[in-house]
């Protein structure tokens, strides 16, 4: 705030400035100080009408930036409540499978079209093949350290334009563009392995995405896992 004592001549651009955020209806109680300046607004002319242009110009902007951050979060809001539907009922088909056999199938080849994803494919680790479910059409065998290869420490990797490999995908990798890798712990005395989701669209997934709903996904397999094979620890 400028000291009362101050003149005309003493008053610096930033002074004039502050006074006026500090008198905000100061053109309001002023209208004529307006007659006599020149204005911002359209051609760069003097007057008040030019000046309301000013405002009124910021206000439809700030009126179409607010609309596109509504739509965009109606959109996300849309996109997270047919997101939570798919998980939902996949979750129910993979409680209903009759066998093991039924388990895997539903996970390889129902949750495709119940997530709306081109592959989902299940990649356990081990040293050997003799591992009962190892052999199980639809579980992709692979050499120790591919979980922490492509995880490290975390429980997920989601990624965006990327070409998928061979040794998630098989044969399907061709088609994946963006994946979404997910842990699968059953116990520590099974191998490790991954739950991989991949689609042709290079944006399905990406990694500012959140993960909680396939992430609770990843965590019924593995407690289905757990219940088909009778694993308790």
């Amino acid at each position: 705030m400028m000291a009362k004592n101050m003149t005309a001549g003493d008053m610096s651009e930033d002074d004039v400035i502050s006074f006026l955020r500090g008198q905000k209806d100061f053109f309001i109680r002023h209208p004529d100080v307006l007659e006599d300046m020149d204005a911002p607004g359209e051609g760069g002319g003097k007057g008040v009408v030019n000046f309301q242009t000013a405002l009124l110009n910021r206000l439809k902007a700030d009126k179409s930036n607010a609309q596109r951050v509504q739509r965009e979060l109606i959109e996300t809001a849309r996109a997270n409540m047919s997101n939570y539907s798919r998980i939902q009922t996949a979750v129910l088909v993979l409680l209903e499978a009759e066998s093991f056999e039924e388990f895997i199938a539903v996970m390889t080849q129902d949750f495709p079209v119940l997530l709306d994803v081109d592959t989902v494919n299940l990649v356990i680790e081990s040293t050997s093949k003799e591992i009962p479910f190892i052999n199980q059409s639809g579980i992709r065998f692979a050499t120790r350290g591919t979980v922490e290869k492509y995880l490290g420490k975390g429980d997920a990797l989601l990624q965006a334009n990327i070409a998928g490999t061979e040794e998630i995908f098989g044969p399907g990798a061709g088609l994946v563009k963006s994946h979404a890798l997910l842990r699968l712990e059953i116990s520590t005395n099974t191998p490790a392995g991954i739950m991989a989701f991949g689609s042709r669209d290079p944006e399905a997934f990406h990694a500012d995405m959140a993960i909680d709903q396939v992430g609770f996904l990843a965590q019924v397999v593995e407690r289905c896992f757990r219940l088909w094979l009778d694993i308790r620890d």
